[in-house]
């Protein structure tokens, strides 16, 4: 396997969004956990909410939604609030749900990732330093 424009690794067939095509690789700090995403996101985007904040100790959250069938993971992962992190060095890495894998951008190996936010949610506590990201649906509140 090679690595394609985005810093992702790709195989022969670099066919983003199918099994064998895009993969991207991530996992904590001190290498304990370790997960792998295949395809595209179905979304990229950032939050500026309260909680998001607190979970980052950042001012947004930077993140991409994946279906959960593309999603694996090794290694022991605790949970605080539906927020997935590691026990040893306390990463902070993915929301699982039934239906998707919501992976903190900032988890994976690769950066940049190649991946653009299309959405911004909670932009009403977006500090006013920060500008829109371009061509991104802004959300005064939740996305949904």
């Amino acid at each position: 396997m090679g690595t394609n424009a985005g810093g992702r690794e790709a195989s022969d067939d670099d066919s983003a969004g199918t099994i064998g095509g895009t993969r991207y690789a991530g996992g904590c700090a001190c290498g304990a956990v370790r997960f792998e995403l295949q395809g595209e996101p179905a979304v990229v985007g950032l939050c500026h909410c309260t909680k998001c904040r607190k979970e980052t100790g950042s001012a947004f959250l930077a993140y991409a939604d994946w279906s959960r069938e593309s999603f694996t993971v090794r290694g022991d992962v605790r949970e605080y609030d539906g927020r997935s992190f590691c026990p040893v060095c306390g990463s902070r890495l993915f929301h699982l749900s039934d239906a998707r894998a919501e992976v903190m951008l900032g988890a994976l190996d690769a950066a940049p990732t190649g991946l653009r936010p299309t959405r911004e949610g909670w932009t009403v506590r977006r500090e006013h330093w920060q500008q829109p990201v371009p061509g991104s649906e802004q959300f005064l509140q939740d996305t949904d």
